[in-house]
């Protein structure tokens, strides 16, 4: 009987993506991928380090796997691995911490996979991610959307993060590997390919080339598909790239666009590599260039010295812009940032306040867009999933739609006219001749 494997991943679409890689190696060894709540032989925790609530969250996730399996071999993995080695090793019933290279060569540091009386940690010094380690994922299993890591790393140095501490330096796939791998992607029936990366915008620094050389040579590629970006730095999205979005129909009208603050002075001190005037530009120039563009927004709340005036100044801004959405996050100390070193740190009670105000913002930016969508013409990927006899999926402008489930549907980029906005998802009707090829 082959031995269980379980994964349980925290954080963004790229540790996702790398756990489906890891997933991948176990399968190949003879395992068998088993429901993380469910007995397993071994049990991977792919973590992230972003907030305070990641650490916490993680050393409950190790508890809730040995009560599963006390006798289950633990292997924690991911950012807070890198970071943060020791304090895992101190979770009763970890048996290995492996760092961000280690992570992709498991199976050199398990052995049998048999429990130890103590941890054991493989961690690289930071200076020693240097290697590119290509991962995707697939959205649910239906062959529909995939998402694929071209760019690992960070070379910027923004006072709150400690993700390049974590990734190591930006570094980027071998272009002509990402084409090999883009095609079989397609040949294996994928119509939608996010773009991540820790720092996708800065693809290519180690290669000559930008993103949008990479993105040229992509949609050079004939078939029926389309092309979306994870999330771009507002100093990244540059006219290139804006005028092949306006040309391309396979390249979709949708960007997420980190902000963090709206303040001045706070991006000033979260060592942004913008100004917030340059970012408003950047908003203006990139909806009035491309019809029915959806936006989405990172923004951080509780940063040290935001005042009631400075978050008004945020709140105020992000009100004012033509955006769909935004997710918020509530700052919360990192060891070894600058940030922890600077004056006016804000009540917790005040950055949940805070945060709740933005979210509420943000419900009202979607259904404002998606109320301005009604009658447009859009293009569905439909998902394989009957819930209450409905089928949803995304359109070119992340607009969450629903219809009556129809299995002819499923996987197909298909033409529609959104027909009523409820909250944060949209109803829509089927046009006919509906299939859109975007072949040519």
């Amino acid at each position: 009987m082959s031995k269980k494997v379980a994964f349980h991943t925290l954080g963004c679409k790229l540790n996702f993506s790398e756990t489906s890689t890891i997933g991948q190696d176990f399968l190949n060894k003879g395992f068998e991928i088993v429901d993380f709540n469910t007995a397993a032989d071994v049990y991977v925790i792919n973590t992230c380090t972003v907030t305070e609530n990641a650490d916490r969250e993680c050393r409950q996730i190790v508890r809730r796997a040995l009560r599963n399996n006390p006798e289950a071999f633990v292997a924690v993995t991911g950012c807070y691995a890198q970071l943060r080695p020791e304090e895992i090793t101190k979770i009763s019933g970890v048996d290995v911490v492996l760092g961000s290279n280690e992570k992709f060569n498991i199976f050199n540091y398990t052995g049998d996979f048999s429990k130890n009386n103590l941890s054991c940690i493989y961690v690289s010094d930071t200076n020693e991610l240097n290697d590119f380690h290509s991962s995707l994922s697939l959205d649910g299993n239906e062959r529909t959307r995939a998402f694929f890591k071209i760019q690992d790393g960070c070379d910027y140095k923004c006072s709150f993060c400690t993700i390049p501490l974590a990734r190591g330096i930006s570094r980027s796939m071998n272009p002509d590997d990402v084409i090999r791998e883009f095609k079989t992607l397609l040949n294996a029936g994928y119509k939608e390919i996010i773009l991540t990366g820790v720092n996708v915008g800065d693809y290519g620094i180690n290669y000559g080339m930008n993103l949008f050389d990479l993105l040229r040579k992509m949609l050079s590629v004939e078939g029926d598909y389309r092309i979306r970006i994870s999330s771009i730095e507002p100093n990244l999205l540059n006219d290139d790239i804006l005028n092949l979005t306006y040309e391309n129909e396979k390249l979709v009208n949708h960007f997420h666009i980190p902000l963090q603050s709206g303040s001045p002075e706070i991006l000033k001190l979260m060592q942004r590599r913008y100004k917030v005037e340059e970012y408003q530009k950047l908003i203006y120039k990139a909806t009035e260039k491309i019809p029915n563009l959806g936006i989405g927004v990172d923004v951080i709340v509780g940063f040290p010295g935001e005042t009631d005036e400075l978050f008004r100044e945020t709140y105020d801004f992000l009100k004012e812009l033509p955006i769909s959405y935004l997710h918020v996050f509530t700052y919360s100390e990192r060891p070894d940032t600058k940030a922890v070193s600077l004056d006016g740190n804000v009540d917790v009670s005040i950055r949940k306040k805070r945060n709740k105000m933005l979210r509420i913002l943000s419900d009202k930016k979607r259904s404002e867009f998606n109320r301005k969508m009604i009658g447009v013409e859009q293009t569905v990927l439909f998902e394989d999933q009957n819930e209450n006899g409905m089928m949803k999926g995304f359109t070119e402008s992340y607009l969450r739609v629903q219809h009556p489930y129809n299995n002819e549907l499923i996987n197909k980029l298909t033409k529609v006219k959104i027909k009523e906005a409820n909250g944060n998802i949209c109803t829509v009707d089927i046009i006919e001749n509906n299939i859109q090829t975007l072949a040519g």
